[in-house]
Parts: C-alpha cells; structure tokens; sequence
C-alpha cells in the first residue's frame, strides 16, 4: 500500500509571484501616449535594452498597448531567470501584467478597446500561441527568429502557417520594425557572454 504523498510544510508558500524589475519606475513613461509604431517598438527595444545592461535578464522586451490611442497598459521583459520560471517571456510578463491591470483574462472582451503587442524579437513558440489566446489584435516585432539563432536560443516550432493560422483570426503581423536596432541588443547579450536559458 502506497502512503499519500506529505502536504507541504506550513511555511511552504505555493504561490508564484511576478514582478517588475526596479528599474522599471525610472525608464517607463507610463502617461506618455505612443502614437507610432517606431514610438512603440523603440519602447520595447529600450526595455530589452535595460534588461540587457542592468543584468536583470535576457535580452527581450514587449509592451501592451490600445491600438488606436497608443495608451500604454503593460510591459514585460525577460524575467526567465531572475524568477526562476521558464514560462517568464518578455511576451508572457507583459500579457500577465495587462491582464492583471485590466481585471480580464482577454485583452479582447467587449467592454476594451482593441489591444496590440509590440516585441523587440519574434516571439518563440510558446508566445506566439499565447498570442492567440491573449486577444491581442495585432503584434508587431522588431529582431526575427534567425537574430535570436544566432546566440543559440531555441525560438521552438514557429512556421509559416503558424501566422496564417493568427491572421487567419484577425491578427495583423507587422515584421521587422526597427529590425537593426532591435537586433543589436541581442548582439550586445552575446558580446556579454549572457545565459542562455534554453532548458
């Protein structure tokens, strides 16, 4: 006979916890609107730029915002290791926080205005399913998939179709804005010797 598996200890807190990085109040404009897409992407470029310099993570950032008044909701950075949870994307952090902000597990219900995500790196496999499932109705990114190669991250099985398949339920995708100044923050990791966190 099998004894049960022991509940864990009282002092055990089983609860995950996800926050920004304190450089975050110095660097985010948060009133400031984002009229543009070079506005917007040059926000995500500069947190995973922060992220890179400050050693707070990986070289990756994103932001929410309303499409059409460029209101900022959230932002996210890498925060894979400096939390310990694999799952921490800059994608995935911004996605997490804008819904926690907005009280609505999509950004896409009736009550919101229309939401776009906006990354400095092509989002790997697991962001861009949550892409899908965030009610993003647009996603914009600056590095690709082969940039991010380069330092030997694994971006997963990412395909043509995948995108078909987002655009295919109304999701516009605007590839490679600001390509070259996306991709030298990842060049700047690389020169750093930075982690990478593949599994």
């Amino acid at each position: 006979m099998t004894s049960p598996s022991p509940s864990p200890s009282p002092d055990f807190a089983l609860a995950v916890h996800v926050d920004y990085p304190a450089w975050v109040a110095d660097v985010v404009a948060w009133e400031t609107r984002y009229r543009t897409d070079e506005e917007r992407m040059r926000l995500a470029i500069a947190l995973s730029r922060e992220n890179v310099e400050r050693g707070t993570g990986g070289p990756f950032g994103a932001a929410i915002f309303e499409r059409d008044s460029g209101r900022l909701v959230a932002v996210g950075m890498n925060s894979v290791v400096r939390l310990h949870n694999c799952t921490l994307h800059g994608e995935m952090v911004a996605f997490m926080m804008a819904q926690r902000r907005l009280g609505s597990f999509t950004l896409n219900a009736p009550h919101l205005p229309a939401h776009e995500l906006v990354t400095s790196c092509e989002p790997c496999a697991m962001c861009l399913g949550a892409t899908l499932w965030s009610g993003v109705r647009r996603l914009v990114f600056g590095a690709t998939r082969e940039d991010a190669a380069k330092l030997e991250f694994d971006e997963g099985p990412v395909f043509p179709e995948s995108y078909r398949y987002l655009e295919a339920r109304g999701i516009e995708i605007v590839r490679g804005m600001l390509h070259e100044e996306a991709a030298a923050v990842l060049e700047r990791y690389r020169a750093l010797n930075g982690a990478i966190y593949n599994g």
